[in-house]
């Protein structure tokens, strides 16, 4: 009998697998994604065209370009859910940037969809749902763009991309294109709310500040944030919030670009030398230095635009702050030595000009 149930699993009851079903807990930002386009957050005059062609039925090929976590992908979704209705699983066929790319897919999977018969509602379309339609080869492209010229009575195309300049012309001329911008911070803290509310999460008003300031306008990334603060900490304040996204706190930021505007260099270079043995790398400081400049109501707004600016003159930068660092890291020059030489042309901006006489 020993020998018999060798290597078998116990059996697990099902009232544990419901359990187990109840207990799973949906990532926030799925939980909470719209699906009618009136609950879309921001860009509110481009949802309301999105809104007319949901009424009227008739979808034109088109392009919502913009910044990752704005909401272009779920209007896509949220124009299909209403133009489709219950027949929106057998009339959407989605491919994103984890799909093959190349032509073989836009000849086979994308053209064999495009020949297919559903039934759906009267005057609909099939539609298919490009998302991140720019990182597509350019061989795709032509063969995507031959391939809405034939099937365009019967089949529509939604592409949802960063940069609408890497689509080929030839597919632009075929789309209405849609340009969503950034969210505003009103925008995100609203939904933001409205999500702590419904979640009873604990916060302070600096805690969802800190979260609106890491996301920058990125509404998929505040409410991820929100949600590793709330599962790590139980609670989100400020400082919860910049542990989990591993990023220099802007307070110490703040001191030392007030250090900087002193001209106290030997003060603002020890506060970048303890970020720096910290761990935080070079690029993460300088982001968060950007950000806190940019915001920084204390400084005068001549100061802010020359501490952060990078000026052209023919080919060199003639102005080398904030902006020619961030670019110098971003090139591979991520050291030390490159933050203290940013902060050393801060102080130097700050002495009066007497002081630099020889």
């Amino acid at each position: 009998m020993a020998s018999s149930s060798k290597g078998k699993q116990p059996a697990v009851p099902a009232t544990a697998k419901h359990a187990d079903a109840e207990n799973y807990e949906m990532p926030w930002v799925e939980k909470y994604r719209p699906l009618l386009l009136s609950d879309i957050v921001g860009n509110s005059e481009t949802v309301e065209r999105l809104k007319v062609i949901a009424e009227d039925g008739n979808m034109p090929h088109i392009i919502i370009s913009g910044m990752p976590g704005i909401g272009k992908t779920t209007s896509i979704h949220c124009l299909a859910h209403a133009l489709l209705g219950d027949a929106y699983r057998e009339g959407v066929l989605e491919l994103n940037a984890s799909d093959e790319r190349g032509i073989d897919v836009v000849r086979n999977k994308i053209k064999s969809f495009a020949q297919r018969k559903v039934t759906l509602p009267a005057g609909r379309h099939k539609i298919v749902i490009l998302d991140e339609a720019d990182s597509m080869t350019a061989g795709a492209q032509q063969a995507l763009r031959r391939t809405m010229e034939i099937y365009s009575n019967t089949t529509r195309f939604a592409l949802a991309c960063n940069m609408s300049n890497k689509i080929i012309e030839p597919i632009q001329s075929r789309c209405a294109i849609l340009r969503y911008s950034k969210l505003r911070d009103a925008e995100v803290l609203k939904r933001l709310q409205e999500i702590c509310e419904a979640e009873n999460v604990q916060f302070n008003d600096e805690g969802l500040a800190a979260l609106i300031f890491t996301a920058e306008g990125d509404m998929r990334q505040a409410i991820n944030n929100l949600q590793s603060t709330w599962s790590g900490f139980g609670f989100v304040s400020q400082d919860n919030v910049f542990k989990i996204c591993d990023q220099p706190h802007p307070i110490v930021i703040r001191g030392m670009i007030k250090s900087c505007q002193k001209s106290e260099i030997d003060e603002a270079l020890a506060r970048i030398h303890s970020l720096w043995e910290q761990g935080y790398a070079a690029v993460d400081i300088v982001t968060t230095i950007f950000r806190v400049v940019k915001t920084m109501d204390e400084l005068p707004e001549y100061t802010r635009l020359e501490f952060i600016r990078v000026s052209w003159k023919g080919d060199a930068a003639n102005v080398q702050e904030i902006g020619w660092t961030h670019m110098r890291i971003l090139e591979g020059v991520g050291t030390i030595v490159q933050l203290g030489a940013m902060i050393a042309r801060l102080c130097r901006m700050s002495l009066p000009p007497d002081a630099l006489k020889l």
